[in-house]
């Protein structure tokens, strides 16, 4: 929630923001987002490949033109939720995510990644 309410403070302030939810509950950008569940990186890397994705599937737009991205984790019992963290910002840097026009990037991540 710390990130979430700075993250939109900096908003009204005209600052362009990034930010990256590291968690594997996928819920660091939830209230910047309405509420609803954003798809991750991770699901949508499942669903679609390497070779199709797109930024669009993988970054929304939250409130006060927050770009949201939530890299999700493994499926339960297989690798750990750090290695999801950098699967999603390769995925990221490969996509063009990080433009030179962001003012932050904001990764919220588990004390434990």
């Amino acid at each position: 929630t710390t990130t979430q309410n700075l993250t939109a403070a900096l908003s009204t302030m005209d600052k362009r923001i990034l930010q990256i939810g590291c968690d594997p509950k996928a819920d660091s950008t939830r209230m910047l987002v309405g509420g609803k569940r954003q798809p991750t990186v991770l699901d949508t890397l499942r669903e679609v490949g390497t070779e199709n994705v797109t930024l669009e599937e993988v970054v929304h737009t939250g409130f006060g033109g927050i770009k949201c991205v939530e890299a999700g984790g493994p499926e339960p019992g297989v690798g750990c939720a750090g290695r999801g963290v950098i699967t999603a910002i390769s995925l990221l840097e490969e996509l063009g995510a990080y433009t030179d026009d962001l003012d932050f990037v904001f990764y919220d991540v588990l004390g434990d990644v």
